[in-house]
């Protein structure tokens, strides 16, 4: 899931373990919004939100560090689903059941392959700009 961790270091319950998949819960419920409750795709929301404080709260402790974001997925899967939904519509003419299953199909499929990315990307974008102003303690400066 995560790079390997040098000798020593600590482990981060929130990005070194299955835990981190907690964070993208409503990926998940985006995929599957054609298919469920709005009610279900919301509490999907609520445990991505549950980890994003959790971590927080940890990171807090620990000295500040960056949380992870959730819209940012979270969209991503949105717009994954709509599109594809919408392209299905357009393009076959498949049954309304099979264009949704196929949705979430692609949504759960996308998922894996948007988390380090958007990580990374995150990750960079906090490090040229907030990092620079709030840097954390114990972090080696880059000047």
């Amino acid at each position: 899931m995560s790079e390997p961790q040098p000798r020593g270091a600590e482990r981060d319950l929130y990005r070194d373990t299955w835990v981190r998949y907690l964070g993208y819960a409503n990926e998940v419920g985006e995929a599957f919004r054609s298919l469920v409750p709005a009610a279900v795709v919301w509490l999907s929301y609520g445990v991505a939100s549950s980890y994003v404080l959790a971590d927080a709260i940890d990171k807090g402790k620990k000295a500040g560090e960056a949380l992870a974001s959730v819209a940012i997925p979270g969209f991503t899967i949105n717009r994954v689903c709509a599109a594809s939904l919408y392209v299905l519509g357009t393009a076959t003419r498949w049954p309304l059941a099979v264009r949704k299953w196929t949705t979430t199909a692609l949504g759960l499929l996308t998922i894996p392959i948007i988390i380090h990315p958007i990580d990374r990307s995150v990750d960079f974008l906090l490090d040229s700009s907030l990092r620079k102003l709030y840097p954390t303690v114990g972090k080696p400066s880059s000047s």
